[in-house]
């Protein structure tokens, strides 16, 4: 079990959204000098760099990412480095460049050092030709390169654990909603740039339409259906294990607006969709998990409002 018997747990990209808090789970859960993050960059603020060990990492480089698991005994390795759906459709040579070419560069380490992987998915896997009540099994057609670059993500992630034997995990995670990192350049980011704006303006223009219902997820529950997955054995595990399906929550943003409108008085939400609306147009409403459910266990924790109670709580703690 990684994080015991030696093995120690390399974290990618570990300074984005998830990686911030999934450092900080696995190093409570398996000790911080078992955990080592990395990232590209830095960030002397970061908790995931201050509160263990720490390498700069660039996941195109495949020599460098085996020698760290040769030198430290790493046995698994959470893949998260990558550019978001924003983000990645602006330069779209660099968003296939990072995206694939660092998964290509981890399963190949993997293969080396005979290595456990995580590597996420992403609801962008789905085209506007997939139902809106996104299954588990579908044509994946995404309109999207950021969506290209998860499909063959999974495709990647199935060949090696067909043709190597190497165990590779994921989750087609949804919006993630955050307080303790900011967002990194998604199509979804509006759902965690609202509080901020909330708290400090009582004011959010949001840049997609106020009926864009897209399924969304409390951080706290992602981080621990990637525990639950990775802890889950082998044998209980399916042919979609690179890339399940999650039961989630699926809300609009004009709901969203109005679960913050009753916390903080006189909030005001305007919308004024941008670029963005349409990769979220391309995406399904909501998911069925039921795959998940029934192979790992998995159900959230977290609704609208109760994740609208955490966000603002943490952010006026930050703050």
């Amino acid at each position: 079990m990684p994080g015991l018997d030696g093995d120690k747990i390399l974290v990618t990209g570990a300074l984005g959204q998830i990686g911030t808090e999934l450092v900080e789970a696995l190093r409570d859960k398996y000790g911080a000098s078992s955990v080592i993050a990395s990232d590209i960059r830095s960030d002397e603020h970061n908790n995931a760099i201050n509160n263990g060990p720490y390498a700069t990492l660039d996941v195109l480089d495949t020599d460098s990412i085996i020698k760290i698991c040769k030198d430290e005994g790493i046995g698994t390795v959470y893949h998260l480095a990558a550019l978001l759906s924003a983000t990645g459709e602006q330069n779209p040579e660099l968003c296939r460049k990072v995206n694939v070419g660092g998964t290509i560069s981890v399963l190949e380490a993997a293969r080396e050092c005979s290595l456990r992987i995580f590597t996420p998915s992403s609801i962008a896997v789905f085209g506007p030709d997939a139902p809106k009540h996104a299954p588990q099994i579908t044509d994946l057609n995404p309109t999207t390169v950021y969506g290209e670059t998860k499909v063959k993500g999974e495709l990647l992630a199935k060949e090696y654990w067909d043709d190597y034997g190497i165990d590779v995990r994921g989750i087609r995670y949804p919006g993630l909603i955050s307080y303790k990192a900011p967002a990194g350049g998604g199509t979804t980011d509006y759902a965690v740039e609202i509080f901020e704006a909330a708290l400090k303006d009582g004011y959010y223009n949001c840049f997609v339409r106020p009926d864009t219902r897209l399924p969304m997820l409390y951080m706290d529950d992602a981080i621990r259906a990637t525990l639950m997955l990775m802890d889950a054995q082998s044998g209980t595990l399916g042919p979609s294990k690179a890339g399940y399906n999650i039961d989630c929550y699926s809300f609009t943003a004009e709901e969203l607006a109005h679960a913050i409108s009753k916390e903080i008085d006189g909030f005001k939400c305007d919308f004024s969709p941008d670029i963005r609306q349409k990769y979220a147009d391309s995406w399904p409403d909501s998911i069925d998990g039921s795959v998940a459910k029934e192979e790992w266990n998995w159900s959230p924790n977290f609704d609208l409002d109760k994740m609208v109670k955490e966000m603002l709580n943490g952010l006026s703690k930050e703050h």
